[in-house]
């Protein structure tokens, strides 16, 4: 029995990792990664997300597994619609943070830069964790019905589902910090280009958006959510 659940744990830390990598949540992490400063923050985005998530799919899930009851697929469909709509709003303000951003430091280079040298991509923010969790949260809504029904098909009891989600999100965890260490590399090399670091970021924003705008439809049309609410 131990081997078993070892086996079994084993197997949804590896689907964590695996989970970690839709492209749904590497595009919305990637808009946090790319205003990072330093691949520490980027990292660390990644870490918040993967909390944020784990936390979301922990909580409905014990609640649904101990309910023995699962989500309808309308609202299955309606949370995954949520998902949709933070992908535009990432990208949207992803893109419009860096102009503002852009201006806002050439105004303070044309100030300051007889007096401190420095150079207009040195004025740094900090790194929105808050805003990683919550899209971590927000994942997490959306990904509760297929989690549900992982975990009650895999283990026999409460409380191993409840370590199967754990194990699962601290897969994903993992999954997303080597992730956003990886993909913060560019973005960071990049801050002393500014042409380039612009290009990286408006890039990104907009997979964000276009991306966003495909899923939703995909989800109103192709798989009927709007049917579902009609």
């Amino acid at each position: 029995m131990e081997i078993t659940l070892f086996s079994v744990m084993t197997l949804g830390f590896l689907l964590g990792i695996r989970h970690a990598m839709e492209p749904d949540h590497v595009i919305a992490v990637s808009t946090i990664a790319s205003q990072s400063k330093k691949l520490s923050h980027a990292s660390l985005a990644g870490i918040y997300w993967g909390i944020g998530h784990t936390a979301t799919l922990f909580i409905i899930g014990i609640i649904l597994i101990m309910m023995k009851n699962d989500i309808s697929a309308k609202w299955s469909l309606s949370l995954e619609f949520l998902v949709g709509i933070m992908l535009v709003y990432l990208g949207t303000t992803s893109i419009l943070s860096f102009k503002k951003d852009r201006k806002h430091s050439h105004h303070i280079h044309l100030d300051h830069s007889e007096e401190s040298g420095l150079s207009t991509i040195q004025v740094n923010k900090n790194v929105p964790y808050l805003k990683s969790l919550i899209i971590g949260l927000i994942h997490g809504l959306a990904g509760s019905a297929a989690m549900v029904l992982l975990t009650m098909s895999t283990v026999n009891s409460v409380w191993q589902g409840g370590l199967y989600i754990l194990v699962f999100g601290a897969g994903t965890i993992t999954g997303m910090l080597l992730f956003t260490t990886i993909i913060g590399i560019p973005f960071v090399l990049s801050m002393k280009q500014m042409v380039t670091s612009r290009v990286l970021i408006m890039t990104t924003g907009c997979i964000s958006i276009l991306f966003g705008i495909y899923y939703m439809y995909n989800l109103g049309f192709n798989e009927g959510l709007f049917k579902q609410w009609i």
